[in-house]
């Protein structure tokens, strides 16, 4: 990747901005044309937006969407939106017990609308405020209870595949948790036995930097620092480690690039977090030294391996592993190529990735000033690239937002246009979710506002 260190966030303030205007009239296209509030739409079709039956993961993304555009532009129409279409369509989110999704469900909506609240973007209502607050914690406590023991006191959230299976993507839901301390909830379990949230959190994390994120020491032949693995499979009966999996990379010893970004991000805003919790409230797990340690090694060794993994404009490929890399010649010394013949960009894991690299950086700024330059200005090229063509998505035909992401290419879920042999020139919701938040978070640190945590003010 070639790192331009000469931006500055306030370099993209015009592409962002042009991103709203965009995004606005999308936000509107896909509201008139998919009136049904519990649609979970999962990725576009020839430039059109259809759901894909295997859980409802994305349905907090498509609401979440019109919050953030009323975050960055308060245009009021996206916040009434936003509220009402949480209201109709997520309560059954809140109690759903077999998925490993509520931070991205939950959080995404009912959980901006109380950062948005609280940081004063619309009038105060306690009652309103109440009912975002009691949603969130159900939703924290409903998450932390799909738990999986592990020896030595250890555990994790298990995803949806069940009680063995870990994956990477879970440590973004963690988010769930940790609003859920903050508002003083705990789990309560047989015979009323209360589970602080933050214990469960702190443990998934140090499941998925233990078994998820090399730590290039030899525990396979193929360890390389920084490398993850999409999921680990663990013993239900003895609750001890068997192998290592994946369910959208192309192998359990190569990267799939989304399964790095989601633990880019994801430990990138839990070592923020981390930093407002009390001492007393990590000493169970460890305590706050341990906890932080854990979490930086993590994120920086994903942070490196995937500056180290892309294209020289900051975007990855599917995944690092992928078979037909090598036809591409020396991919890493030229822009990606979204219509190349043999392996398909994932334009989506570049957008959680640079919001991964700007907070890590931001973390930093006091405790390594070197290593915070380089994510800086690593994730501004990784965003500067995403909200130019042929990313960013201008055509008012088409309903998606981030151009050239994919979904699951093992099982080649992705449309293929015609005259072609890999995915490319499609959307999907995560995608457009996450490259609002991106631009979004730069765009606070251009104006000097607030600075944006998923969690809000107290």
């Amino acid at each position: 990747m070639h790192i331009d260190q000469t931006l500055q966030p306030s370099s993209l303030s015009p592409k962002i901005d042009r991103l709203w205007e965009l995004s606005a009239a999308k936000i509107r296209t896909i509201e008139r044309r998919h009136d049904t509030p519990h649609d979970a739409l999962v990725y576009t079709v020839d430039g059109r937006y259809t759901s894909r039956g295997w859980t409802e993961w994305t349905l907090g993304f498509r609401y979440g969407s019109a919050l953030l555009q009323f975050d960055a532009t308060l245009d009021r129409h996206f916040l009434e939106l936003g509220r009402r279409r949480t209201m109709e369509a997520m309560g059954p989110h809140l109690t759903d017990t077999g998925v490993h999704d509520h931070g991205f469900t939950i959080v995404s909506t009912y959980g901006n609308l109380l950062r948005l609240m609280r940081e004063g973007r619309f009038e105060q209502n306690p009652w309103e405020q109440r009912c975002y607050e009691t949603a969130l914690k159900c939703s924290a406590a409903v998450q932390a209870h799909r738990w999986t023991r592990l020896e030595g006191n250890e555990g994790f959230i298990h995803s949806f595949n069940g009680p063995q299976s870990l994956f990477v993507d879970t440590i973004r839901t963690l988010r769930a948790l940790a609003i859920g301390h903050r508002l003083g909830h705990v789990l309560l379990e047989e015979g009323g036995r209360p589970v602080p949230l933050v214990d469960r959190l702190v443990m998934h994390a140090r499941a998925t930097a233990k078994h998820l994120v090399s730590d290039g020491r030899g525990r396979d032949v193929y360890a390389v620092p920084g490398r993850v693995t999409h999921e680990a499979i663990f013993s239900v009966a003895d609750r001890s480690f068997r192998c290592l999996s994946t369910q959208q990379g192309y192998s359990p010893f190569s990267t799939w690039m989304r399964g790095l970004a989601w633990a880019m991000c994801g430990f990138a805003e839990q070592l923020e977090f981390i930093e407002t919790v009390a001492d007393e409230d990590l000493a169970a797990t460890g305590g706050r030294r341990s906890t932080e340690s854990m979490m930086r090694k993590a994120a920086c060794d994903a942070c490196d391996f995937y500056i180290g993994h892309t294209a020289a404009d900051g975007i990855p490929y599917w995944d690092a592993g992928a078979p037909h890399l090598h036809r591409l010649g020396d991919y890493q010394a030229k822009p990606a190529d979204p219509f190349n013949p043999f392996e398909p960009v994932d334009s989506s894991a570049a957008a959680i990735a640079a919001q991964g690299l700007l907070r890590l950086a931001q973390y930093l700024r006091r405790k390594d000033a070197r290593r915070s330059r380089r994510y800086a200005g690593a994730g501004l090229t990784v965003l500067g690239t995403l909200l130019a063509e042929p990313y960013l998505s201008v055509s008012r035909r088409h309903e998606g937002l981030l151009l050239h992401s994919v979904y699951h290419r093992p099982n080649g879920w992705d449309r293929v246009p015609q005259g072609r042999t890999v995915p490319c020139g499609e959307s999907s919701m995560w995608g457009d979710y996450h490259l609002r938040e991106a631009a979004l978070y730069v765009q606070r640190l251009a104006r000097r506002e607030p600075y944006l945590t998923f969690w809000g003010p107290a």
